[in-house]
């Protein structure tokens, strides 16, 4: 399996909640299923740790997961009270029409946006934008804005992605890849059962969704996480992402800052990050190099389409992935709309990032049974490939899920940087885990660079 659990343990996961998000897809069932098999390792590597401290038979934890719950969370978790959260103008970020079709543009960060108006030639506004790409075939649009730096996808059916080169590679590759890294040293860290990974080190080099939901995760099992950021990246969701994180700067691209960060890597348990594939190899830091710096890492990577293809380092989004590989033509034609019509939240995102979140359980249960560090990847676009197999023409006559209550809300108020306010409960139950998170939400870049 390529969570590398075993089928047997599967019946160990139980589900419950009724209804489905809108969707001519199983968005809810992926979100059940992916939080599921995080909670599965998460229990599996309870068990391991019972057995490397010498208590015999153990058994894996039993695991539940709320479907309407899991849903809930791959929109927002946060319920403000009395204030609101932070206002993000996303300048150019839409479906736009071309000459020949749909193109959809990504323009959330400032330099995405300086790259896209690079090419358009046109001012900053909705109506300026639209009628600027109105002029361009759309295929020579998406890749002037990508050779200027910016973020692009055009819509394809799925037809048309599976003979793309890229499409072929992404159905060869596995859910999640896996590779082996350089031994370290096995056994248990003398954890707790109720925080299993605490005393472990969490370097999160990530940014927006999949990745710092899968290290939010980690966080809420106890683990320290440290989030690393470039000084010119900032987004509006910390309140949704920083939930259990410590967050500071560096700039690798100065030797010294880089040195500090080597220097964290080299105490760090689990590595997860979310640059595109020749980011760290450009600046000598590779799967191999980190491996040797700190052998015994479980080293778990994201990227947007994929790590092999023509396509293994382009830049993307939840939002351009489906566009390109057929998810949003597929809403289109099923609802007769005349404009893309992408999933109702950014399933993509939230998938991959309990993916990446069981990806790194699993290394560290392998890391406490052989001592040996390990090396995980998955793709926006394989996430994707897997949901496109759920595909309903009759999904939006499904039964829907119930509105939220309050009864939906946890009982202890979080005192976030902007205020208090109330969470989403969680929705994965492991007996004898306690879900907590020790650090409220807050800004990026509020922290120094350092392990406490």
């Amino acid at each position: 399996m390529a969570a590398k659990g075993a089928r047997h343990d599967t019946p160990r996961v139980s589900f419950s909640g009724q209804g489905s998000l809108p969707s001519f897809f199983g968005v809810t069932e992926l979100a059940a299923a992916s939080m599921g098999a995080a909670g599965l390792a998460a229990a599996s590597l309870v068990e391991a740790l019972k057995a490397a401290d010498g208590q015999r038979h153990t058994t894996t934890p039993s695991v539940e997961v709320d479907r309407r719950l899991a849903s809930f969370w791959f929109a927002s978790t946060l319920r403000p009270e009395g204030w609101s959260l932070p206002a993000h103008a996303e300048v150019g970020a839409a479906d736009y029409l071309a000459q020949d079709g749909w193109i959809r543009l990504h323009t959330n960060a400032s330099h995405h946006l300086e790259a896209a108006l690079s090419v358009l030639q046109c001012n900053a506004t909705p109506e300026a934008m639209a009628q600027a790409v109105s002029s361009w075939a759309r295929e020579t649009l998406e890749a002037r804005i990508l050779a200027a730096g910016g973020c692009a996808a055009t819509m394809r059916s799925a037809e048309q992605w599976h003979q793309y080169p890229q499409g072929q590679a992404i159905l060869q590759e596995p859910l999640i890849a896996w590779a082996d890294g350089e031994q370290g040293t096995k056994g248990s860290w003398g954890f707790q059962e109720a925080q299993p990974l605490k005393g472990l080190k969490v370097l999160d080099m990530t940014r927006v969704l999949a990745g710092p939901a899968a290290t939010r995760m980690l966080a809420g099992l106890g683990a320290q996480v440290l989030r690393i950021d470039a000084p010119m990246w900032d987004e509006s969701n910390a309140p949704e992402m920083t939930l259990g994180k410590y967050c500071a700067e560096l700039d690798l691209r100065e030797a010294d800052q880089r040195a500090q960060w080597v220097k964290l890597l080299s105490q760090a348990d689990v590595l997860v990050h979310g640059y595109r594939s020749d980011a760290l190899a450009s600046l000598g830091l590779d799967a191999h190099v980190r491996q040797r710096i700190r052998p015994g890492l479980v080293d778990v990577s994201l990227d947007a389409y994929g790590f092999t293809g023509p396509w293994a380092n382009r830049r993307g989004f939840d939002s351009l992935v489906q566009m390109s590989i057929g998810i949003a033509h597929a809403g289109q034609q099923l609802s007769q709309s005349a404009r893309p019509l992408p999933l109702p939240v950014q399933a993509l995102d939230h998938a991959t990032g309990y993916l990446l979140a069981t990806a790194a359980l699993r290394g560290l249960e392998h890391r406490v049974k052989t001592g040996m560090g390990s090396i995980a990847r998955a793709s926006l676009a394989r996430t994707g490939t897997l949901l496109m197999t759920s595909l309903d023409p009759a999904g939006l006559s499904r039964p829907m899920l119930a509105p939220e209550t309050s009864e939906d809300l946890s009982a202890a108020t979080e005192h976030t940087h902007w205020g208090p306010a109330k969470r989403v409960k969680w929705p994965i139950n492991i007996a004898g885990v306690d879900m907590h998170w020790s650090v409220s939400a807050g800004p990026l870049k509020r922290d120094q660079a350092r392990w406490l």
